[in-house]
């Protein structure tokens, strides 16, 4: 009886916890998938083209070239899957899932929304509740073994267009991580902790309150950092199409493919949740104290989204850097700036602002 009451006791959250991961990790997927239509079309308008537009649910319904979604997996799921016969085939097999896995997990700590009560229960929007000791901790130690996927996709397929791309994503995750995870240190320590909730309730629902005002300087760090980390232009260095035919990509095609672009798109939904939490107020309302649970959802969704735009928004319009601007970047600007953000907001807590 006692195991009995325990298990009902235990089958809500249980239950809830189930739901949060179908909720979040399906509904990422669903937005990498969607923004691989948004990438298309937004590079379209950006260029003054039509963008795809004849993909057609029943053979009628064309809705802005949407359906384009559909057919692009399609062609993906019956496309032949080769393997190089110089591949280490069991690496070239595990590589797509090493790029994809961590870039969908790293969203498991932000909230995506107001945590609420019901039944006495208080219910957290996050697939990990707060409090675990891991925090906003867990996504960039997360995000920093993403680049492991890309090495063993350029490692196992032995080709050498794909060993120059992982080479590059490697010193570009060196070169970038340092001024990313200063930056982030400088939040945690003007939070007093590192825990999402923390960071999100700390910044409050008056937008001059939150970190983009606090620390522009540290918004900026992180925000050229993020673009680096996840390997989009102008730091696209370990794809590189007009240099290195694909980089680490080029051996792979049908659903090993799908999965190294669908890695690449929800680390751009991952970094952008992480960008909205760090510096927007998270799922904070501007001027709305006490939002209901909906529309705090509603309004983290739409800062999301609008900065996975901003990614789509730079990649078409600005030309990639040369591989010495890259290396100058990293090490001449972004890291003495993530340095100086970090002493300036530590001799200002000294002084009691």
């Amino acid at each position: 009886m006692d195991k009995l009451a325990s298990l009902l006791h235990t089958t809500p959250a249980i239950a809830w916890m189930v739901v949060k991961v179908i909720i979040v990790f399906a509904g990422v997927m669903t937005l990498a998938a969607i923004w691989t239509w948004v990438e298309r079309r937004g590079s379209a308008m950006i260029q003054d083209r039509i963008g795809p537009n004849r993909a057609a649910l029943f053979g009628k319904i064309r809705i802005i070239g949407l359906a384009q979604i559909l057919a692009d997996g399609i062609k993906m799921f019956f496309k032949e899957d080769l393997i190089p016969a110089d591949a280490n085939k069991r690496l070239f097999w595990i590589a797509p899932f090493l790029a994809f896995v961590p870039a969908l997990i790293g969203f498991a700590v932000i909230p995506f929304g107001k945590s609420f009560v019901s039944g006495g229960v208080t219910y957290h929007l996050s697939v990990l509740d707060p409090g675990n000791g891991m925090g906003l901790l867990y996504p960039l130690a997360i995000g920093g073994m993403a680049v492991y996927g890309v090495l063993v996709a350029a490692w196992s397929s032995n080709n050498k267009w794909g060993i120059l791309g992982g080479m590059r994503a490697s010193a570009t995750m060196v070169s970038y991580e340092i001024g990313l995870s200063l930056a982030v240190v400088t939040v945690f320590m003007t939070t007093g902790g590192y825990d999402p909730s923390e960071v999100i309730g700390a910044q409050g629902h008056l937008p001059w309150a939150w970190n983009i005002v606090r620390q522009p300087l540290g918004f900026i760090v992180f925000f050229t950092c993020m673009f680096a980390e996840t390997n989009r232009l102008p730091f696209d260095f370990a794809e590189g199409e007009s240099e290195i035919v694909a980089g680490f990509n080029t051996e792979f095609g049908s659903m090993k493919y799908s999965l190294l672009a669908l890695a690449e798109y929800s680390h751009v939904m991952t970094a952008s949740a992480l960008i909205a939490t760090l510096y927007f107020g998270g799922w904070q309302v501007p001027f709305v104290k006490d939002p209901t649970v909906m529309l705090s959802v509603a309004c983290f969704l739409f800062k999301m989204l609008f900065f996975a735009w901003v990614f789509v928004w730079i990649r078409w319009t600005l030309p990639r850097f040369r591989y010495d601007q890259l290396m100058h970047l990293g090490w001449k600007v972004m890291l003495p700036l993530s340095m100086t953000n970090l002493v300036f907001h530590a001799w200002r807590m000294s002084q009691g602002h």
